[in-house]
């Protein structure tokens, strides 16, 4: 039931975001309609990073207990994080081409984010192929080292000359935007973390449901 709840909720969510997005927001100074990509990039990015902080704190829990709950969470966060950071890349790339001229560039924020994707498949592969328990144990620490990239990407706009601009909301960033655009941004910022709590507690429940059946057990109710 209360997937359900949290899965109709960010549907009716994003579908609000996504009118504001293309009705009430006007086209971005200096990059026209192609702007509007931000309101989605932004918040799968932080949705990305979020994931990856999951399965981080998650790591370091399955290390310390050996609860296979843990695990779980874990890999369930990195399956739905690899997810958004593919959306990421896809959507920088066709933001970048209007404006740009390119559809890739081995600017250091691009360059930083494909690596941080290539490790937590790295974490997926371990988690998967390598034998139990040494496959949760070998992708927690994965887990653990690959987080080390989260914040080098997030501040890679700052440390080196990057075409990419810097955050376009938060403390860090140059300057902040009109209402209009926070408003919309933070509202597709929530949309998408329901979207991300509800494909995790989904994949969470059929890894859950799995090992019931393995043990012989009657799956849970969600």
């Amino acid at each position: 039931m209360a997937t359900r709840v949290l899965g109709y909720a960010s549907l009716l969510m994003l579908a609000v975001a996504t009118y504001g997005i293309f009705f009430v927001a006007g086209p971005i100074s200096g990059e026209g309609d192609a702007g509007r990509i931000v309101y989605f990039h932004v918040p799968m990015a932080w949705d990305a990073f979020l994931a990856f902080f999951v399965v981080f704190g998650a790591s370091i829990a399955y290390l310390r207990t050996r609860n296979p709950r843990w695990d779980h969470l874990g890999r369930a966060s990195a399956e739905v994080g690899l997810v958004f950071t593919t959306l990421v890349l896809i959507t920088g790339a066709i933001w970048g081409y209007p404006i740009w001229g390119t559809w890739w560039s081995w600017d250091p924020k691009l360059t930083t984010t494909l690596i941080l994707w290539f490790m937590y498949l790295a974490y997926l592969m371990v988690r998967s192929y390598a034998e139990p328990p040494r496959g949760a144990n070998f992708a927690a620490i994965v887990g653990i080292i690959a987080f080390v990239d989260v914040p080098i990407v997030y501040m890679s706009s700052y440390w080196w000359r990057t075409l990419h601009p810097p955050p376009a909301i938060g403390p860090l960033a140059d300057q902040q935007p009109s209402s209009t655009i926070v408003w919309i941004l933070l509202l597709s910022l929530v949309a998408f973390t329901a979207l991300y709590a509800f494909l995790v507690r989904v994949r969470s429940e059929i890894e859950r449901d799995e090992l019931a059946a393995v043990l012989g057990e009657a799956p849970l109710a969600a």
